[in-house]
């Protein structure tokens, strides 16, 4: 360890392990556990510690030493600025291992639980363009390398449509390229952005909060159909419709353009109201015969292709014969319930966002699904005494929480109903671990598969099977 420029550096770090969220991991000679963003596991680094805690520090790679064998070429030319895809420079198989690693010892350590299946991870059959939602946002003034910065140029034209650099909200990277949404998104986003220059269409200013242009969201489903979704932060109707007929005649795949006005301090779209300019508002989607519609607020899965492969294997860890009563907690717009539904006797979905809950009973019946009950509310609350006394008791029950985990009060009413099976979704496997090891004195955790949604990120889902015990 040394000192430089009144900061400490460890030097001649070997990064033998990935950590949570991407960090490679390593040891000093004093055996403390370093934390190293900026690297992959195999480098040998020297890094400058950003935070020392008592069991470990957090550091970040100013200089790599030996390169890891398992380091590939990133793709990106904004890698390293971007913070989209933080393993971009890591081979995909070595990404599939640290994943897979991950959840299993999620697992043990957290849950404290042994003696269990473990599946391997499914990996997604498209580690590129696999994304079929994309946000951008328009800035007056974009982000400046370092290099930018100490050149002292003028730029000129300051104007971006991109990614917000990770953690600074009010700097926009401006991209030439994207490799997380098939085409036409690249060539949608630089001819947006190369109109509105050529025609002087005014930037969104965060910091006075002014300007048109503000956020452009792109959407796709699996027959190659497009929405286009503007937010303006003010109404100008004669560029808007130069604009948008612009775009429409360019671009044939965009089946429905729509945008709303938002001159709110935040860019959230949802308590906003959404016009339809072109096409229908929504596309449809479908998935092993069931059909959804995407509007411009809707939630779906963002990773089609590897979504229909998570509902697939749900479906056969509950392993349901049709004579079930099946309870789908956080069920969203009811995906999973409904694609659970043709092999269960009823199925009864609960969530807290309403719109979800609409987007849910409109799908049901657009399927012709009569056995699907959806209730709104607070899980914790909704989820009590006197609903598990006013409907049928659930033979198997699914759970996809969100990143925090269940509510304890979730928890205990799920062991107070006592299902046969519990089919735990997460996308979270340390708080699915807490919430498992307050379980394990009723169920036993049979098998685990992690599922890939993410290629290129830490990102990583996992599915675990629970069965009642016999004494239980």
């Amino acid at each position: 360890m040394r000192k430089k420029n009144k900061n400490i550096v460890l030097e001649n770090i070997k990064l033998v392990n990935a950590g949570a969220k991407g960090v490679a991991v390593g040891k000093t000679e004093e055996g403390k556990t370093v934390l190293v963003s900026g690297a992959v596991p195999g480098d040998v680094v020297n890094a400058r510690v950003k935070k020392s805690k008592s069991k470990y520090v957090e550091a970040e790679a100013i200089e790599i030493l030996e390169k890891s064998p398992f380091r590939v070429e990133p793709k990106c030319i904004h890698f390293g600025v971007c913070g989209g895809c933080k393993w971009q420079n890591l081979s995909y198989e070595k990404q599939l291992d640290f994943k897979h690693d991950e959840v299993f010892n999620n697992i043990k350590r957290i849950g404290g639980l042994e003696d269990f299946e473990t599946q391997r991870i499914l990996g997604s059959e498209e580690q590129y363009f696999y994304r079929n939602k994309m946000e951008f946002s328009f800035s007056n003034a974009r982000w400046l390398t370092q290099d930018e910065v100490n050149s002292g140029e003028d730029f000129g034209d300051k104007n971006a449509l991109g990614f917000h650099i990770p953690g600074m909200w009010s700097k926009i990277l401006d991209l030439k390229e994207c490799f997380l949404q098939e085409e036409p998104s690249n060539s949608i986003r630089l001819a947006v952005k190369n109109y509105a220059v050529e025609n002087g269409l005014a930037f969104f200013d965060v910091k006075n909060q002014e300007g048109f242009l503000r956020t452009l969201m792109m959407r796709q489903n699996s027959n190659g159909e497009w929405m286009v979704l503007f937010q303006l932060f003010r109404e100008e109707k004669e560029n808007r419709e130069k604009l948008f007929e612009f775009l429409l005649e360019k671009f044939p795949q965009i089946k429905t353009l729509v945008y709303c006005i938002n001159s709110k301090p935040n860019d959230s779209i949802y308590d906003q109201d959404v016009q339809t300019y072109f096409g229908d508002g929504f596309l449809m989607e479908e998935m092993d015969g069931l059909k959804f519609k995407i509007g411009p607020k809707s939630f779906f899965q963002t990773n089609y292709k590897q979504a229909l492969e998570l509902y697939r294997k749900t479906l056969e860890f509950a392993d349901l014969n049709g004579d079930e009563v099946v309870y789908d907690l956080y069920t969203g717009t009811g995906t999973i319930a409904q694609y659970v539904a043709k092999n269960a006797k009823q199925v009864i979905g609960i969530e807290s966002v309403q719109e979800a809950i609409d987007a849910a009973k409109e799908h049901a019946e657009l399927n012709g699904l009569s056995n699907c009950t959806f209730y709104c509310g607070d899980m914790k609350d909704i989820f009590n005494d006197e609903f598990l006394a006013n409907h049928p008791k659930a033979d198997i029950l699914i759970t996809d929480p969100p990143r925090d985990g269940m509510h304890q009060k979730v928890v205990e009413q799920i062991l107070k109903l006592s299902p046969k099976r519990v089919v735990y979704v997460s996308c979270n496997s340390a708080t699915q671990a807490r919430d498992l090891a307050l379980m394990k004195h009723q169920y036993k955790l049979i098998k685990i598969l992690p599922v890939d949604m993410f290629p290129q990120t830490h990102h990583v889902e996992n599915i675990a099977l629970l069965e009642l015990l016999s004494e239980a």
